[in-house]
């Protein structure tokens, strides 16, 4: 076990993974939050978050790690990240405030030999401009993690993305000595090119995943199917096996999002022509409707009442996230439907107003569509002989095909998924009395 003390300010989703990663690692681990509540609940050991894997790792390194609301006990701390969300309104803007009150209640603790490390997402200039931390005590690190994956990502990173005030210096010794324990690549930068390497891996992320809907709507309107084309694509080294070419319904989550609207900022600053992240947002935001518009097209304009059931509320499985989620925004334009709604993660309280159900086949029963708007893995399973006999219609909206086209199709479904036309019915079903 090492000595180096570690702590992390902001007990947030991105603070508590990558604290209780690096407990695993053999560090001891002291979490800061000023949140008095949350402290009490992260000290029990009851996570604040959904991912998977964290309740088990939280357990198993219990032993390493402390959660406090008393500032002053990082001073016992060698190293500290600043770990705390940055907030983003539905534009992508990000309030930096509270990070920087942040730093200014950490600075007081920080010991004079201590590193400080901010973790979070700050746009280019940010780490240069924190002027109160001697440069070489002062490091800007890329997080990568993914809702969903954040326990994966955070234990096993793929490298380190270092922002420093001179790249050709050593790093601090007990910084380095903390990154060498996950054994991955280090790429040190100066603090700019590692704020900017942050948004350019999603703008590429964005670019993926705008081509895939793109041309997955294209294959809906020609009779293509978008799933036998991107093996061709993911065995091109140009593209590769890793490559985002599944589509889906925009963009979603805030972070790509954020670092759309930092570099919009920044063009209009410097003059830069950005023509091409204005085409990003609007496909987003045309492919976010996709369900609206199919319900719109097959179901409202044609039933009186209709009944509406919505499987998955957060913005992507396994998280109970629901930032910019694309259930979210057609659930806005379902304002008087009668619709009802299921998701295994997501608390009723973000939904007041919509019928929950305890489980899915409860959702489906008397609907006259159902959609698939968050890819859980259990809905994945779900029988579509038991959805054909609970539900009263015939439409299902499927956009991530986690059912079988063809089996919807037998059981009497007219399926609609993203990336090839509509499936017909292989035979009519009667609607049920």
């Amino acid at each position: 076990m090492s000595g180096i003390v570690v702590g992390f300010a902001g007990m947030t989703h991105l603070g508590i993974n990558s604290a209780v990663a690096t407990a695993a690692h053999g560090f001891s681990v002291v979490g800061y939050d000023e949140d008095a509540a949350l402290v009490e609940r992260l000290s029990r050991h009851a996570m604040p978050i959904s991912e998977p894997g964290l309740d088990d790792l939280v357990t198993a390194h219990a032993d390493r790690l402390a959660f406090t609301g008393d500032v002053r006990r990082l001073a016992s701390c060698d190293v500290i990240y600043i770990s705390a969300d940055v907030p983003t309104n539905d534009a992508g803007e990000s309030d930096l405030v509270p990070i920087r009150a942040l730093i200014d209640r950490v600075r007081a603790a920080l010991r004079h030999d201590a590193v400080l490390v901010i973790l979070c997402q700050v746009p280019p200039g940010f780490t240069r401009a924190v002027t109160a931390i001697a440069p070489d005590r002062l490091i800007y690190q890329v997080e990568t993690l993914i809702f969903g994956r954040a326990v994966e990502r955070a234990l096993n990173p793929e490298r380190f993305i270092v922002g420093c005030a001179d790249p050709n210096e050593a790093l601090p010794t007990r910084y380095r000595e903390i990154l060498d324990a996950f054994g991955c690549p280090i790429l040190p930068m100066r603090y700019e090119s590692a704020e900017l390497a942050k948004i350019s891996i999603n703008f590429c992320l964005v670019a993926s995943i705008t081509v895939a809907n793109v041309l997955a709507e294209l294959s809906e309107s020609i009779g293509a199917d978008w799933t036998e084309i991107v093996p061709a694509l993911k065995l091109d080294r140009r593209i590769g096996e890793h490559s985002y070419l599944t589509p889906g319904l925009g963009l979603a989550g805030g972070n790509l999002e954020r670092d759309l609207r930092t570099v919009l900022d920044l063009a209009a600053a410097t003059g830069t022509d950005v023509g091409v992240v204005h085409a990003w947002i609007a496909n987003s935001r045309h492919r976010r409707d996709w369900c609206w518009r199919v319900l719109r097209h097959r179901v409202l304009g044609e039933l009186r009442n209709p009944r509406i059931a919505i499987l998955g509320l957060a913005y992507k499985e396994d998280t109970h996230s629901v930032k910019i989620s694309p259930a979210l925004a057609l659930l806005a334009r379902l304002q008087g439907i009668d619709v009802r709604a299921h998701d295994p993660a997501v608390p009723a309280a973000v939904v007041p107003d919509v019928v929950r159900c305890a489980d899915p086949l409860a959702c489906a029963e008397d609907a006259d569509a159902l959609v698939i708007a968050t890819p859980w893995p259990e809905y994945r399973e779900l029988p579509i002989a038991d959805l054909a006999r609970v539900m009263a219609g015939r439409v299902v909206l499927d956009p991530y095909r986690l059912l079988d086209p063809n089996e919807a199709s037998e059981a009497g479904f007219e399926y609609h998924t993203l990336g090839m036309p509509p499936r017909a019915p292989a035979k009519p079903r009667p609607l049920r009395c």
